[in-house]
């Protein structure tokens, strides 16, 4: 009798778990860097970590994970917004399992890029990698709904690709091994290759629901305007006309995979313009501080150089657009996440 009974409970605990899962868009799947990574670099032996303090310090409960912020990210937001749940889970987090992840799961992590000499620089999860942890994922899914029901779930989930930055920022301005071998054009096209064939594989594996991100105004980025202080810490626009160059180019090959995959639906998510807004009239936002970050002197720290040590974090990263030298604070995150659900990812509400 008592096995019975903890058979019910098991059969009514799942259709609970199908049932909440079952909405028009039942999961967020995120790939990527540093923007949408929510902890998987705890993981992983690399130097390029945030699970310490004030990291995290906006966080629910206070404490690092590991995203790059004072709180939340805009994978967060995003799965918030589609009344999923507050915060998507990173894939190597082990407080998480399959019950978790049904519903939300980052394979991204900070410092990867699109192409394998930039996961190499810092020692991360190269972008092939997390295709590899998702077909893992997809091999739990099944065990935990069943074939038939795991397949629709994955057809039906979002999946958000957030990547790029990087490869410019930490790869070809500063090793000369791939700027020897492409032009700015040709790297950038070399990029939107890996993308494209990247998308290719998440339609074979059943995806159909796919939003890959542009690149940001990543010219205006604290880090980069420090290095421009000769000239007045103005955004460099050298990399800033990259990103849009990037995200033209990006534009024109999603347009040519939803002729080829048929029954996708895919969108291109651009940051640019609405960054680019926070950072040239920062006080329309509520903001007070755009062209330094919350942590430290907010001209260079990032990682280890954004710890509790630091005497100069702002007490208040509400004012600020970034929060350390690279990325942005949960407020910023938040609004961003907002837009592009408005805009881009509407068609999927």
């Amino acid at each position: 009798m008592a096995c019975k009974v903890a058979t019910l409970l098991f059969l009514v605990n799942l259709l609970l778990q199908i049932a909440k899962i079952s909405a028009i868009v039942p999961a967020i799947i995120v790939f990527g860097d540093s923007t949408v990574d929510p902890g998987n670099n705890n993981q992983i032996s690399t130097v390029l970590k945030s699970n310490f303090q004030p990291y995290g310090r906006d966080y629910f409960d206070g404490q690092p994970t590991g995203r790059f912020s004072n709180g939340r990210i805009a994978t967060d937001f995003v799965s918030e917004a589609f009344g999923i749940k507050p915060a998507i889970p990173a894939y190597l987090d082990p407080k998480f399992d399959i019950k978790d992840f049904a519903t939300g799961v980052s394979f991204a992590s900070a410092g990867t890029g699109y192409d394998n000499a930039t996961s190499d620089v810092l020692s991360v999860i190269p972008f092939w990698k997390e295709l590899e942890y998702y077909k893992e994922y997809q091999n739990k899914l099944r065990v935990y709904l069943g074939n038939e029901i795991a397949n629709h779930h994955l057809s039906e989930s979002l999946h958000l690709i957030s990547i790029g930055t990087n490869d410019f920022l930490e790869n070809y301005y500063i090793f000369p091994t791939r700027s020897s071998e492409y032009s700015v054009d040709e790297y950038q096209i070399f990029l939107i290759g890996i993308a494209s064939n990247f998308i290719r594989e998440l339609y074979k594996l059943g995806a159909r629901k796919i939003a890959i991100g542009g690149l940001p105004p990543m010219g205006c980025l604290p880090l980069e305007r420090t290095t421009n202080a000769f000239f007045g810490s103005e955004c460099i626009e050298e990399y800033n006309n990259v990103a849009k160059d990037f995200n033209k180019k990006l534009e024109i090959a999603v347009s040519e995979l939803k002729q080829e995959l048929g029954g996708i639906q895919l969108v291109q998510s651009n940051p640019y313009d609405k960054l680019l807004e926070m950072i040239q009239n920062p006080s329309y936002f509520g903001f007070e501080y755009a062209e330094t970050a919350c942590c430290g002197t907010g001209l260079f720290e990032m990682s280890y150089l954004c710890d509790q040590m630091n005497p100069f974090t702002c007490l208040d990263a509400n004012k600020y657009v970034f929060w350390d030298s690279f990325h942005p604070t949960e407020k910023t995150n938040a609004i961003l996440a907002d837009y592009v659900v408005k805009t881009a990812l509407a068609q999927f509400l």
